[in-house]
């Protein structure tokens, strides 16, 4: 059973940091393309980051530079580092694990107000 679970989502202000943490099993991690999507209230769901089992790794225009997407394959989890945070990055964040199947962990809240 393939589960992927995010953490470190919250409330933070403008100009603020968060780390998000997609912890995944079922899957032979290093062989996956881990992604981070977003979805804000009334709007499609989004990419904002990849990286490849090569650690090949792109970015939404709107989130370089401030953004950093990386993976540790001996713990099996992609991370997130969102430093500059604006309100517009107010979403619900996705973590995204793509091979021939594609998996979706349930969510996580990022909250950028004042």
């Amino acid at each position: 059973q393939v589960q992927l679970v995010e953490s470190g989502g919250g409330l933070v202000q403008p100009g603020g940091s968060l780390r998000l943490s997609c912890a995944a099993s079922g899957i032979i991690f290093s062989r996956y393309t881990m992604g981070w999507y977003r979805q804000a209230p009334g709007k499609q769901r989004e990419l904002v980051a990849q990286i490849t089992s090569l650690r090949n790794r792109n970015y939404a225009d709107s989130v370089k530079g401030r953004f950093t997407i990386s993976r540790d394959n001996a713990k099996n989890t992609v991370y997130l580092q969102m430093n500059s945070l604006k309100p517009d990055d107010t979403a619900v964040y996705y973590c995204n694990a793509a091979n021939f199947n594609t998996h979706w962990g349930q969510g996580t809240q990022v909250t950028v107000s004042s």
